[in-house]
């Protein structure tokens, strides 16, 4: 008996120095704990940040004022076996801009960097809003060949880049992570209705986006973000919707220019006879979290349908055209919560897309839509704090 158990023990003893370690570098999580700190957030849910995506790099939490924002401690979750520094849940000074962390793999042999930042959360004090899209960068993605595309930002409080608005591009860096810029279905034009403008279009989504019945990837720009870890697996997922307000909106208007491509096809890439594809342009507005307090999120297959959807909005059809021409949209009616208005309890976003039914992976190859100076109305008789 005693010789069977050493052999098992040198057995096992054998299976663990054979398995070999992670290799796997991620954040997964991150979060703010401890009541103390509760005063700083507007909602207890704003101390999290969960299902971080595999592609990103900065990890963003929103606060009630930056100047006041002592010392803080962040936690994360990371990938079984990896290190992170500085320390998991140290103290950190966030006043002066992000703090870098690096993540290391359990085997020592990868790195991955993340900002992590605090930044104020974009109060609305005037009854406009309005969205130029005059401020692009090209981000280079690591992960697929160092892909560059273009990502568009609006300037936050001291001038800091608030990344509020998002794309498919990082989805379609996985299958064309050759293309320039331009190619990619949401780059930024020059020559838009005032300065720099939005270009979306449908293009290819190659040999592999054909054999997961997924032949197009229609240009898109939305209010939020993109999550590329899921672009094969389940890619209505991959769009998560809405930026925090404190106003609720009642109109939106802007520029566009329209032309549908040649020809309309469906998710086989079967040619649809007599059918034209649309361009989409809407917006929605909605409770971003539960009645636990929970953080609630609407995707690709919910944005207009979940039971958190308060008001809508939806250009009624864009007609093709060569010209600037201008669109207005009114949300319809819903009611509002002042008090949970004037904590960020509700979220709004908008939507632009080249081909109104991409996200079933319908549509026309080069269906092109612009859009320009695009401003929001809000309501300005719910008081915000």
């Amino acid at each position: 008996m005693a010789a069977l158990l050493a052999m098992l023990c040198l057995f096992a003893v054998s299976c663990t120095k054979d398995e070999p370690k992670n290799m796997e570098c991620d954040i997964l999580s991150a979060w703010v704990e401890d009541a103390q700190y509760e005063q700083y957030f507007y909602q207890k849910a704003d101390m999290r940040c969960d299902n971080i995506a595999s592609t990103e790099t900065e990890i963003v939490f929103l606060v009630k004022s930056l100047s006041s924002l002592p010392q803080i401690p962040v936690h994360f979750s990371i990938t079984e076996g990896a290190a992170i520094s500085p320390a998991n849940g140290s103290l950190q000074d966030f006043t002066a801009g992000p703090v870098t962390y690096t993540v290391t793999s359990e085997d020592g042999e990868y790195r991955r960097q993340y900002k992590v930042s605090f930044m104020e959360q974009r109060i609305i004090v005037d009854q406009t809003t309005l969205y130029s899209f005059e401020h692009v960068v090209d981000s280079v993605n690591s992960m697929y060949n160092n892909a560059t595309y273009n990502v568009f930002y609006e300037l936050g409080a001291n001038g800091a880049r608030d990344y509020i608005w998002a794309s498919g591009n990082a989805g379609v860096a996985i299958v064309h992570s050759d293309f320039t810029p331009e190619q990619y279905p949401t780059s930024s034009t020059a020559n838009g209705y005032q300065g720099k403008g939005v270009c979306l279009k449908t293009i290819d989504a190659g040999t592999l986006g054909r054999r997961m019945h997924k032949p197009i990837a229609a240009g898109n720009l939305f209010l939020g973000s993109f999550d590329a870890g899921q672009v094969l697996s389940d890619p209505l997922k991959c769009t998560v919707f809405g930026i925090p307000v404190n106003r609720e909106p009642v109109k939106v208007t802007g520029y566009y220019k329209y032309q549908p491509g040649a020809e309309f096809t469906d998710a086989n890439m079967d040619i649809v006879p007599g059918r034209t594809d649309e361009a989409n342009i809407y917006a929605v507005f909605f409770r971003n979290q539960n009645s636990a307090g929970e953080r609630v999120n609407l995707y690709g297959d919910s944005v207009l349908t979940s039971s958190y959807v308060v008001t809508r909005a939806q250009v009624a059809s864009l007609p093709a055209t060569n010209e600037w021409t201008r669109f207005e949209m009114t949300f319809d009616e819903g009611t509002v919560d002042p008090e949970v208005l004037a904590a960020f309890g509700y979220s709004m976003t908008l939507v632009f897309s080249s081909s109104k039914g991409g996200d079933s992976f319908e549509g026309a190859i080069g269906s092109t839509l612009y859009v320009d100076e695009v401003e929001v109305t809000y309501d300005l008789t719910k008081a915000a704090r």
